[in-house]
């Protein structure tokens, strides 16, 4: 290949990615060898791009992941057999004569490569993983980013949560380190996943990193890690791909994979090939046969014996991309993320600050007047709720901590914020770029009735806003967004929240950006309440004496023109609530409505549209004016005056579901 057609190829490689397809056209048509170079006929490169053209669609525009077939000849994807290597003798002359000593010196390696299998999924596999090392109690296996996150989530030390199916079962996970062709299934090389833990962030190298048990002394298999190099490898070395293409008619040319694969996929395969091209800082490019399924493959150096990369990627006729060890060895020695380039920034978070009531001078909080046309008062708490006293609170609101566009009433009693108070606008909007995060504790109020970063640590249990950071990010101008931005950082503005609550919906998220832009709404501003509905009922945070809430509600208020169109501008608020089923069925109940509570499915959290008359009473706090600016309550006192019976709780599936 000339330099020429090489670079060519590579520039063609990110104009698809990009989804530049015409431009990927006009390159074609100015270096006709590209065509060669690939095997393709200018007919099915035509066929190829159009069903890239679709895919990029389908995504929204975003390259899809792929595992490809680079060369339509001489990269055979070996069958591994017993353990094996098959066909290692009639490789074609693109390989030196001592191939297949080379790839019986590796052959060792093949035992520690497995297929991950999922639990409770609807994929019953999902990629490939290898043993990359060992603890005293753990053998640790690597596998990409986009494979763990098929079965679990990443928390916010870096770890990994396996998520939950539809109907609450957890999902989970395995290594197979046998699925080779005409094997028996053997139970002694399949292995439970115990957690992950790493999983990287979405910008960062596509890594995970799980564990599983140590097999007992004497286990009838052991998996050994694999050797790794020390440095980078270079291009032109001897390389080799171990592991379980599927069957990918989308994404690779049909005829090349009959020829390559006779209808033989899901099984172990030994790919050799060679190292092409530096693809970047973090990037290892080869040209080894891969399909969907080898997502997670050892790349090993068939001239030194030790694993050179972590394949992740490729694209069909150009390249294959792989993570470079150098990351993975920064990664398993515990580097610090800035150190290793394309290496997660928020893997090590930041140290807990704190900031004294000198810090918040001239914070004005929440603002009740903020709607001009008629005030927003914060609503009432019981004194049951134990709200903590900030050193700098004014004799009219006593119990808020003020903040830069919004105030919170916190619960030094419960450890947890009852109620976060919002003022938007939505004309003045400057959004604020999130960097590595760095929390606070607010010592306006005592530090031991504070949560602190420790205290997070539990797998299951997130540190959450309780109101939307992005909404707080608006001002005159971007130094006032900006101290909206970073007063959210501090933990009484957080929740303990369950993992279970982060599966909530775009609904939810997206509330107050739908109703300011609802054409009744005037001037795009609202107040927003958010806080925890607790009943009594909700778990402790370790022995902190926190309480982990279940269920929250929000409360939008804005100016709105009534239906009569008189011009006359309104105060109009609508509750909502994100739960599940249980409070909804619990509020239907009490007031003997029990035929309104078929039709909800119970385990999912949902968003649901509620009276704020029901509102105070599951939340025990009074929104005083805002009773009388429902329109969801107007809606159900209408349908009732003329007999009929309607459900005063609307699920809010889409948003054309919400009374306004």
């Amino acid at each position: 290949m000339t330099d020429s057609t090489r670079q060519s190829l590579h520039r063609l490689e990110s104009m698809g990615n990009a989804g530049m397809i015409d431009a990927s056209r006009a390159l074609i048509d100015a270096n006709p060898a590209i065509l060669q170079e690939l095997g393709l006929t200018a007919d099915r490169a035509s066929e190829l791009m159009n069903t890239q053209i679709d895919k990029l669609e389908s995504v929204g525009g975003k390259p899809p992941l792929l595992e490809a077939i680079i060369r339509a000849v001489g990269r055979p994807p070996l069958i591994v057999r017993g353990g094996k290597v098959e066909g290692k003798t009639s490789l074609s002359t693109d390989f030196a004569a001592d191939i297949d000593l080379k790839i019986s010196k590796v052959e060792a390696a093949v035992a520690s490569v497995g297929r991950i299998e999922f639990i409770n999924h609807d994929y019953s596999w999902g990629g490939t993983g290898w043993v990359i090392d060992k603890t005293d109690t753990h053998l640790l296996i690597v596998t990409n980013r986009h494979v763990a996150k098929l079965v679990a989530r990443r928390s916010f030390l870096g770890d990994g949560v396996f998520l939950f199916a539809p109907g609450a079962a957890r999902y989970g996970a395995r290594i197979d380190f046998l699925e080779e062709v005409d094997a028996d299934p053997d139970p002694t090389r399949l292995f439970d996943i115990e957690k992950f833990t790493y999983i990287a962030e979405d910008a960062a190298a596509d890594v995970a990193i799980a564990q599983i048990a140590i097999p007992a002394d004497g286990a009838a298999f052991s998996p050994a890690p694999i050797d790794r190099a020390d440095t980078d490898a270079q291009h032109g070395e001897t390389v080799a791909v171990i592991g379980y293409p599927a069957k990918d008619s989308l994404r690779n040319d049909p005829t090349q994979m009959a020829n390559y694969f006779r209808n033989l996929y899901d099984v172990k395969r030994f790919s050799p090939g060679f190292l092409i091209e530096d693809g970047g800082m973090t990037i290892l490019r080869h040209d080894c046969t891969t399909l969907g399924g080898n997502s997670g493959s050892p790349v090993i150096s068939l001239d030194s014996g030790k694993a050179v990369g972590l394949h992740y990627a490729g694209t069909f006729g150009v390249g294959n991309s792989a993570v470079r060890i150098s990351t993975i060895n920064a990664l398993l020695d515990g580097a610090t993320p800035n150190s290793v380039p394309g290496f997660d920034i928020a893997q090590t978070e930041r140290r807990d600050g704190s900031h004294d009531a000198v810090h918040f001078e001239g914070r004005e909080g929440y603002d009740p007047d903020f709607l001009q046309v008629a005030a927003v008062p914060l609503p009432t708490v019981p004194q049951g709720f134990g709200l903590a006293a900030p050193s700098d609170a004014t004799p009219c609101r006593p119990h808020e901590l003020r903040y830069q566009n919004f105030g919170v009433l916190y619960s030094g009693t419960f450890k947890t914020p009852i109620l976060a108070a919002l003022n938007i606008d939505g004309e003045q909007t400057r959004p604020q770029k999130r960097g590595r995060d760095k929390w606070y504790a607010d010592l306006r109020i005592p530090a031991g009735v504070q949560l602190g970063k420790d205290d997070y640590d539990h797998v299951d249990i997130d540190r959450g806003h309780l109101i939307r950071r992005a909404a707080t990010n608006w001002g005159a101008d971007d130094a006032q967004a900006k101290r909206s931005n970073d007063d959210s950082f501090h933990y009484p503005v957080a929740a303990p929240q369950h993992r279970a609550f982060n599966r909530s919906n775009a609904q939810w998220l997206g509330l107050e950006n739908y109703i300011m832009s609802s054409v009744r709404t005037h001037g795009f501003r609202a107040c927003v309440f958010t806080g925890p509905i607790l009943s009594g009922d909700e778990p402790m945070l370790k022995d902190t004496g926190a309480v982990v809430p279940l269920k929250f509600f929000k409360l939008v208020t804005m100016l709105a023109e009534d239906d009569g169109s008189d011009g006359i501008l309104r105060l109009h608020a609508t509750a909502y609530v994100l739960s599940q089923v249980e409070v909804i069925q619990q509020l239907l109940s009490d007031q003997g409505r029990v035929e309104a509570v078929g039709g909800f499915e119970f385990g999912a959290y949902k968003t649901f549209q509620v009276r704020i008359k029901d509102l105070e009473f599951m939340s025990r706090l009074d929104f005083g004016p805002l009773r009388d600016a429902d329109p969801l309550a107007r809606r159900v006192s209408e349908s009732e005056a003329v007999g009929a019976s309607p459900r005063p709780v609307v699920e809010v599936e889409s948003f054309a579901n919400i009374v306004l």
